[in-house]
């Protein structure tokens, strides 16, 4: 375990992609294309699992929470977080996205 601080302590460091969508069809193209790139976020060295998903119908967010071990994190940052600039550079072609984000951060089950 990592600690930041006395009794918050980590060993998972998660990457999140997120955006805003628009509606259904623009909801149902983020997510195809975003499909497409579970089995290579999966197959990366220290993906820790689950892939997470998170839909907000009353805030149109939608994100993609990748849990990785804190120890292979390092690499899966210094490779660009594998796919992510090719799927941030689709997904922002969709009509209907905006607020286009991405965000690392702890990830710890209480």
């Amino acid at each position: 375990m990592i600690t930041i601080t006395d009794g918050v302590d980590f060993d998972t460091v998660a990457r999140e992609w997120r955006l805003k969508w628009s509606d259904k069809d623009c909801l149902a193209a983020v997510h195809k294309l975003a499909s497409q790139y579970f089995d290579a976020i999966k197959a990366t060295k220290g993906f820790k699992g689950p892939l997470n998903r998170v839909v907000c119908g009353g805030c149109l967010d939608y994100k993609l929470i990748m849990p990785f071990t804190a120890e292979a994190f390092g690499d899966f940052e210094a490779s660009g977080f594998g796919p992510e600039q090719e799927f941030l550079a689709k997904v922002k072609e969709i009509p209907g996205v905006s607020s286009v984000e991405t965000q690392t951060f702890t990830f710890m089950p209480m």
